[in-house]
């Protein structure tokens, strides 16, 4: 289900790219509209905006959107709330460009929709700073000091703090872009911010790929993690929209952040084109280009983690991981409740009476 998922979705996404290179009727009917009104004024954005294909993305962003607070909701884990905000608040940029079509020359209703639209990927890079150092810490801490290429804890602090300056460059860019006066210096403190994005991310891209070859050469029994009866997990048995049971082969969520940082990296490429024809350019006015390069890659990248939902290999307080130390572990799913303290103690209680049994057999014996 998932390769086909997976088929189905790079097939989409090539036949969208050949139709936007061939100046097709798709690409055409998406074309900028930027005839001014009969008071001579121009559209905020630069065209009229379309409201099919933000209604489609609506739809389609809302759905992975909900899945996503599903499997919030039923396996919780705080660090993911970056990822169920990140898609709402790229659904409600989708559904300003609607309201945008209908007032194009409001420009608070842009700058919101700007807003929106620019900066919620940055909270889909902070998951995935996040998600490599939980990964690779609950492989043991030993091998994650040994085949990270920065230490864990860092990964974290340094890259969100990147996500976070950039967020602010790239918002003050566009803050400004919208004023006439200031757009060509507005356009290039934003592209600033999106170069910077863009290098901070192929880092950290680099960093991930590397600590699956470190982790290959190093220690082979855990990369082939899925050799172990205990571990073989075939994709069709665990990956789903609306399974929650606990995951141990960790390669299908390392895996799954590869591929999600191909759709990221695409959309940062695209924005930084865009920006470099300035405001009014050829990508920035024709938004069929926006919907192919920016919005449908980032959707395919995280619709991939309804399906592998990261709560599902890493659901552990990050003070139980120096327990692991050098060890391989199988990550529970859900922390310790009440239910399973209680099974605890029965089998506590069972263990020391077995072992009472053993000292009086051995008592006799002698």
């Amino acid at each position: 289900m998932f390769k086909r998922i997976s088929f189905l979705s790079v097939l989409l996404y090539g036949l969208t790219l050949a139709a936007a290179s061939n100046g097709s009727d798709v690409i055409s009917n998406l074309d900028a509209r930027d005839t001014t009104n009969t008071k001579n004024q121009r559209p905020v954005a630069g065209f009229i905006m379309k409201t099919w294909p933000a209604i489609i993305g609506i739809v389609l962003y809302g759905l992975s959107g909900a899945i996503h607070w599903i499997h919030f909701f039923r396996i919780g884990q705080r660090y993911m709330l970056t990822l169920t905000i990140g898609m709402t608040c790229f659904t409600f940029g989708l559904i300003m460009r609607v309201v945008d079509s209908h007032s194009p020359y409001s420009l608070g209703i842009y700058i919101v929709e700007d807003f929106f639209v620019l900066l919620s990927p940055c909270a889909f890079l902070a998951t995935e700073y996040m998600l490599l150092s939980r990964l690779a810490t609950s492989l043991g801490q030993d091998i994650a000091d040994d085949c990270l290429l920065i230490p864990a804890r860092r990964i974290t602090k340094l890259f969100v703090w990147s996500d976070v300056i950039t967020f602010w460059i790239q918002a003050s860019g566009g803050g400004l872009s919208v004023n006439q006066k200031l757009s060509s210096v507005g356009t290039k403190i934003a592209m600033v911010g999106l170069i910077l994005q863009l290098v901070s991310f192929a880092l950290f891209t680099i960093m991930l790929i590397a600590f699956g070859f470190r982790v290959r050469a190093k220690y082979p029994s855990t990369w082939n993690i899925r050799a172990s009866s205990r571990t073989s997990e075939s994709l069709t048995s665990v990956v789903g929209p609306f399974k929650i049971s606990s995951i141990s082969n960790w390669k299908i969520l390392y895996f799954t952040m590869c591929l999600t940082c191909i759709g990221v990296l695409i959309r940062c490429v695209f924005r930084i084109a865009e920006f470099a024809g300035g405001y009014f350019g050829f990508l920035a006015t024709h938004e069929g280009y926006f919907y192919l390069l920016d919005a449908l890659p980032l959707w395919i990248a995280m619709t991939l983690y309804c399906f592998v939902w990261p709560s599902r290999f890493i659901n552990r307080p990050e003070a139980d991981f120096t327990a692991s130390r050098g060890t391989v572990v199988g990550v529970p799913l859900i922390e310790q409740g009440k239910n399973q303290e209680v099974m605890y103690h029965i089998v506590d209680r069972i263990d020391l009476l077995l072992a009472s049994f053993h000292r009086e057999d051995t008592v006799e014996n002698h």
